[in-house]
């Protein structure tokens, strides 16, 4: 059934922008170390520990294909409401000792990062694993990348020119989906973002990339300088050569979703080329991939 505005207005003053709503009562202790994850009634809920931080999550069918997720670390709340066949999410953050409103900080990236590539490593591959799982993960990459400045509070409401335009061919390479290419690159043209030094249109900000799963090195791509690969960050380069770490593909590194977006690979283009995941010069691209992360299908 497709759920109108009127009621997913409902549903928002329902559960209070800045209210507090507990996991179930079944909640596991947490675990000493590592990830602690269970199923529970039409969803998965669990704990995780990390350098001495902390997290508890649920993620449940609440109706009908909408789905509920909920993240508590350091005295923060994150809380998704998600109805994917519509294209509706709303995302929200708040300060667990009074409810008022927050803003995501370097060690809550880092223990939600570690919490991602933990649910990566438990977790089965793209659409082999549950949908409330599944859904669980995405929303944890997408929190994983907030930047201090973009408000946690995100509403997408389905409307008209929302979506996300699916790149998979340009993720193959030699043809096939992960692995060498063995020089047969299949180059995407148009990655590119706008900032404090151009446009859209500077060749600066533009990178001619092979998007996929295809090379890993300790750096954000392998860059073509001189006719030599190497690993690192080509700093605005007018329009060079890029590939590897997942380029182009939706939630950090290479997760467990193979999802290969224009509006992703536009935000590697900016925090892999001279500026950081948090750089504010980023955030519009941020933005606009957050709908991809959470709905856009799996490529493979």
């Amino acid at each position: 059934m497709m759920r109108t505005r009127w009621w997913w207005a409902t549903v928002v003053l329902g559960a209070g922008a800045c209210g507090e709503t507990p996991l179930p009562d079944a909640a596991p202790r947490l675990a000493r170390s590592g990830l602690a994850l269970s199923s529970a009634p039409r969803g998965v809920q669990g704990t995780f520990v990390h350098e001495g931080a902390s997290a508890r999550f649920s993620s449940r069918e609440v109706e009908p294909g909408v789905f509920r997720i909920e993240v508590r670390l350091r005295g923060l709340t994150l809380t998704g409401l998600m109805e994917p066949a519509q294209g509706v999410s709303l995302l929200d953050g708040f300060a667990d000792a009074n409810g008022a409103e927050a803003q995501m900080r370097e060690p809550d990236r880092a223990l939600l990062t570690a919490l991602y590539r933990a649910l990566n490593a438990k977790l089965p591959v793209g659409d082999d694993a549950a949908p409330e799982a599944m859904y669980l993960r995405r929303a944890v990459g997408v929190w994983s990348q907030f930047p201090d400045s973009v408000a946690l509070q995100r509403a997408v409401m389905g409307e008209k020119g929302r979506g996300y335009t699916m790149l998979c061919s340009y993720a193959r390479c030699n043809g096939r989906n992960t692995g060498s290419c063995e020089g047969n690159y299949n180059w995407y043209a148009y990655a590119t973002h706008d900032c404090d030094r151009g446009g859209f249109d500077w060749p600066g900000n533009q990178q001619l990339a092979q998007l996929g799963d295809h090379y890993w090195c300790n750096g954000d791509e392998y860059f073509l300088a001189g006719g030599v690969w190497q690993c690192g960050t080509p700093n605005h380069w007018h329009r060079p050569k890029v590939v590897g770490n997942c380029f182009g593909r939706c939630g950090p590194e290479c997760g467990g979703d193979t999802q290969y977006t224009r509006d992703a690979t536009n935000h590697d283009s900016c925090v892999r080329n001279g500026h950081m995941l948090v750089s504010g010069w980023c955030n519009d691209q941020f933005v606009a991939a957050v709908d991809d992360e959470l709905f856009a299908p799996n490529c493979y």
